[in-house]
């Protein structure tokens, strides 16, 4: 089997500018096509036209070249070796950034190609599968601004079946102590006690002062984790949130590779690896940064906002991974979240999903939707 292309397809939601921090009214899907009519597939969470310029390519010298350029006429089947040879000849221009989220989504897909060849989900050849289903969380925001809108924007959370919920900071937090106090007070007793809430600071906070006095209020609420509290070069800064009692999570808004996790660990001290998998460096990458993370006693949520696709690579992942943790679940409007594959993720009465069985990825695109938003 060799490969014989590798296809992007940019896709965009009509009317969407780009104006708010959601990225899933757009796309960037990659196809990896090989001489025995078998693809597979991936998607990425960056900039489509740039992914596409990363694949697409040609080559410029012996460290620079598109990832198309770098694996056409390749068997796909040595996963770990192809990624490997991406990173090396794209060394010149990547190492981090875009080139790896390009990377990711090629490499996702070679797994996604090779779980459908041997005939298996990709939960039973990342590892050994431990579990069938995953209790998912979601984001909900904006929050409000007074108790009455945190619960309906709560209750949004709720009827999806959740039993996990995450909600985020405002600006307004850093400067209305018991404003905010009574907003994270009303969100705990909506809830009661049963249903698990993090928080998502999103670098509400420039610095580490605006953010550190809530952190007794987070631990007296039982909030299960702070995700994302300042900037990712603030790596000091992040290191100063420890020691009340709440776990700090990172890396989502940008970190690729395990060596930058790595560096996260070490100097910012977080409890919590949040990684994207279309981001980080697919599958391959997101298996060595779990080693890692056991390693130093430390623990991987994953992230994902995107659609299907993502839902079922984090699935596959969780469903091996050697701690039981929670998956994220996009509760995002854009029909590009819901309706790009043909296959549904539903959230069941106890607020599990479970686990595609079907080979590889377990999904497929919907033929009609990809034209229907289709960048041309």
């Amino acid at each position: 089997m060799k490969i014989t292309d590798i296809e992007v397809i940019e896709l965009r939601t009509p009317g969407w500018t780009g104006m708010t921090f959601d990225g899933s009214y757009d796309n960037c899907v990659v196809m990896v096509h090989t001489d025995q009519g078998v693809s597979g597939l991936a998607e990425v969470d960056s900039v489509p036209s740039v992914i596409k310029a990363i694949i697409e390519a040609p080559r410029s010298h012996t460290h620079a070249m598109g990832l198309k350029a770098i694996l056409k006429g390749k068997d796909p089947s040595p996963v770990e070796a192809l990624w490997d040879e991406m990173y090396d000849l794209t060394s010149y221009y990547g190492r981090r950034g875009a080139v790896i989220h390009a990377i990711s989504a090629v490499d996702i897909a070679l797994w996604d190609l090779r779980g459908k060849v041997m005939g298996k989900p990709l939960a039973e050849i990342l590892g050994k599968k431990q579990r069938d289903r995953i209790l998912a969380y979601g984001t909900v925001y904006p929050l409000g601004e007074t108790p009455d809108e945190v619960r309906r924007t709560i209750d949004r959370g709720l009827k999806l079946g959740l039993r996990c919920i995450k909600i985020v900071a405002d600006p307004f937090w850093r400067e209305d102590l018991d404003k905010t106090a009574s907003l994270i007070r009303a969100a705990r007793e909506h809830v009661g006690p049963d249903i698990r809430l993090m928080v998502d600071a999103a670098t509400a906070w420039s610095k580490a002062e605006e953010g550190l006095p809530l952190m007794p209020i987070f631990r007296d609420y039982n909030f299960h984790w702070v995700e994302a509290p300042l900037p990712l070069d603030d790596m000091e800064g992040h290191a100063r949130f420890q020691g009340f009692g709440v776990p700090i999570g990172g890396g989502d808004l940008g970190l690729t590779t395990h060596y930058e996790y790595e560096q996260m660990f070490e100097v910012g001290r977080i409890d919590i690896a949040q990684p994207d998998v279309t981001m980080v460096g697919g599958l391959t990458e997101l298996l060595r940064l779990s080693a890692v993370a056991k390693k130093r006693g430390k623990r991987v949520v994953t992230h994902g906002y995107k659609s299907n696709i993502t839902i079922a690579a984090n699935l596959a992942f969780l469903a091996q991974h050697w701690a039981e943790e929670v998956l994220e679940y996009s509760t995002s409007e854009s029909a590009l979240r819901w309706e790009l594959t043909k296959e549904r993720f539903p959230i069941e009465k106890d607020g599990k999903v479970t686990v595609p069985t079907a080979p590889g990825l377990g999904v497929s695109l919907d033929p009609k939707v990809v034209e229907r938003f289709r960048v041309t």
